[in-house]
């Protein structure tokens, strides 16, 4: 199967559904149809797919830099596009409850499969061109996913802090994009690894390829290993805004102002995630630089923990997944920034693939629940999962998925993570220690904040809410997800992740670590919100994200504008002055030349001209002489 199917078919479904967003039954059919075949596409290239295999694009002629344009798939790319599928196929069938009213529902329907395809590029790409492509249009998709609601300007806002936080932020990662493609004269992802990772690595790599060792040594010079740890520095910086990591964290939370399907797609399997795949792809290189490495990891480690917190002490139940979203993206990161080079990345993008079904399942059991209370908060949502036991059953599985309970498929993938960061402290060049601690301690705080979730919803309140009129496919989307959810961590038996066994010990660690946090939870009681009693005086700083929002326009915004009104200042009242003045000095020759002109008699005119005759003639004469 030609991979540039799976990118093609959701693209296409942009475009018909731009052609048809006024009629909401053409566009719901074309955007429903379309994800449902692409979904069905990828599992059926999961299931034949048996090893790598690269597809091989149009290509550009570029005189020296070569941009092959290709795909590339294993069964790791396949299990991750078949998880994005899936989760947009989810989202697709919801929106058409869900938005079934809204006036803009055409074009929400077509920007999601654009983000669709935009994802689905990032994670099939074998080409640093085309990942930059993906990457950039998420990044507008998001922009108009987030602001969809745009007569409110609390959404209008929010999308254009999106957008400017990661636009400022990609500038780091197209900036790593040009350097490693010029230091390896190829976009192509393979000659990109090849050309900057150890020497050592690349000439084993070659000679087991085939290569003769002569070869192999002129093909594998050592790269500058400073320009190369600047490099992945700046790629870390462009994955730290697009996945909202300290210190671009703020702009995620403030984009809940988004529909709730929008904030299903965006937080669980495409924009915030793909720079765990983007930096998966390029794992060798960068496991071959302790300073990446180390500046990943500090970043990682003070967002999980911090957005953990965070998402304990808020008062409103979206954001608080919204906040949970931050700190598991940098549980995955944290795989990458500690795993061995043997270990390779895939405990990582596992903990994605697992993330993508219990985040999306969480989200879109809160839009059910949201309608039916009439809004978020967490004092609105109070036994909200009463509306159905399809919803009671989803808090359920997605609140213990995100625990980290063992068996569920969270827990699985937690537990590798863990493992991987333990391995990684037990070296000696990698941030593996600081992690690893900051992973204990998250996944304590997660253990609470997902109790007291799960508390805020099934508390009980006297009368219970209903929600007339939900068409069957909501409650099959979310019992599907359910399921999922449940046994989702069986994936590790079908080799799609390379992932090594988890120890009793890591079992046992979990338990007690995940014990520790709902202990903390139960301190508020069964029939209290565990916020109101352990962070009741932490919340409105919880809320406003602790004020980053400020130190944004204080130190970032208020300086640049000030910035741009001195230059402005010098531009009009220092260089436009010589202009200003060169054209008054013109405009006042003129007129005085004019005023002149015009004030003399004839006599003095002619006796001018003959003035001019004689002086002529002197020097005619001189001349001759």
């Amino acid at each position: 199967m030609n991979p540039w199917l799976l990118v093609g078919l959701p693209a296409l479904a942009a475009a018909l559904g731009v052609a048809v967003r006024r009629d909401d039954r053409l566009a719901r059919g074309v955007a429903v149809a379309a994800a449902g075949i692409t979904t069905l596409l990828t599992v059926v290239l999961w299931a034949v797919v048996d090893g790598p295999a690269t597809t091989r694009g149009p290509g550009l002629a570029t005189g020296g830099l070569a941009v092959p344009l290709d795909l590339a798939v294993d069964p790791t790319r396949a299990a991750l596009a078949a998880v994005v599928a899936l989760v947009v196929l989810a989202v697709q069938l919801y929106s058409t409850w869900y938005l079934g009213t809204d006036d803009r529902y055409g074009q929400f329907a077509a920007t999601v499969s654009l983000f669709a395809a935009a994802m689905l590029l990032v994670v099939l790409s074998a080409d640093l061109l085309l990942t930059l492509v993906g990457w950039e249009v998420m990044g507008w998709c998001s922009y108009l996913l987030v602001g969809h609601w745009s007569r409110r300007a609390t959404a209008r806002r929010a999308a254009l802090k999106a957008f400017l936080v990661t636009r400022v932020a990609d500038i780091g990662f197209v900036l790593a994009v040009v350097g490693l493609a010029a230091g390896a004269r190829s976009t192509s992802l393979a000659a990109v690894v090849g050309a900057w990772r150890r020497p050592g690595e690349c000439i084993d790599t070659a000679v087991a390829g085939g290569t003769s060792l002569g070869d192999a040594l002129s093909a594998c010079a050592a790269p500058d290993a400073n320009l190369r740890a600047v490099l992945l520095v700046l790629l870390v910086i462009g994955v730290l805004g697009k996945s909202a990591q300290v210190p671009f964290q703020d702009w995620l939370a403030d984009a809940m102002e988004g529909p709730t399907p929008a904030s299903a797609l965006i937080h669980a399997a495409t924009m915030v995630a793909a720079g765990t795949v983007v930096i998966g792809s390029l794992f060798e290189v960068f496991a071959a630089s302790p300073t990446a490495r180390w500046f990943l990891g500090v970043a990682v480690s003070v967002t999980m923990l911090l957005a953990a917190v965070l998402a304990f002490a808020q008062s409103d139940l979206k954001r608080m997944l919204a906040w949970s979203t931050v700190s598991q993206v940098a549980v995955m990161l944290s795989a990458l920034a500690t795993a061995p080079l043997e270990a390779g990345p895939d405990a990582g993008l596992l903990h994605l693939w697992s993330h993508a079904l219990f985040k999306s399942l969480l989200f879109l059991a809160v839009g059910w629940a949201a309608l039916a209370a009439g809004g978020t908060a967490a004092t609105t949502l109070r036994g909200s999962a009463a509306a159905s036991p399809v919803l009671r059953a989803a808090f359920l599985a997605g609140f213990l998925s995100l625990a980290g309970v063992p068996l569920v498929v969270g827990g699985i993938s937690k537990e590798h993570v863990v493992a991987v960061a333990y391995d990684g402290a037990v070296s000696a060049d990698g941030p593996g220690v600081l992690v690893l601690v900051a992973l204990v301690l998250t996944a304590a705080v997660t253990a609470a904040y997902s109790t007291r979730g799960y508390f805020v919803v099934t508390a009980h309140v006297r009368r219970r809410p209903e929600l007339p009129g939900v068409p069957p496919v909501v409650p099959v989307v979310l019992a599907v997800l359910v399921a999922l959810t449940v046994v989702g961590g069986l994936v590790v038996l079908t080799g799609a992740f390379a992932v090594g066994e988890v120890s009793v010990f890591w079992l046992v660690l979990s338990l007690l670590v995940v014990g520790v946090g709902v202990g903390v939870a139960l301190r508020g009681g069964f029939d209290r919100d565990p916020a109101e009693v352990l962070a009741r005086r932490f919340t409105p700083a919880a809320d406003a994200g602790l004020g980053a929002d400020l130190v944004y326009r204080r130190v970032v915004a208020r300086p640049v504008l000030r910035l741009a009104r001195v230059v402005a200042f010098v531009d009009t009242e220092v260089v436009d002055a010589y202009v200003r003045g060169a054209g008054t000095a013109t405009r006042v020759a003129g007129w005085a030349g004019e005023r002149l002109h015009r004030g003399q008699r004839p006599s003095a005119g002619v006796g001018l001209v003959l003035g001019g005759v004689v002086v002529l003639a002197a020097v005619g004469v001189l001349a001759w002489s």
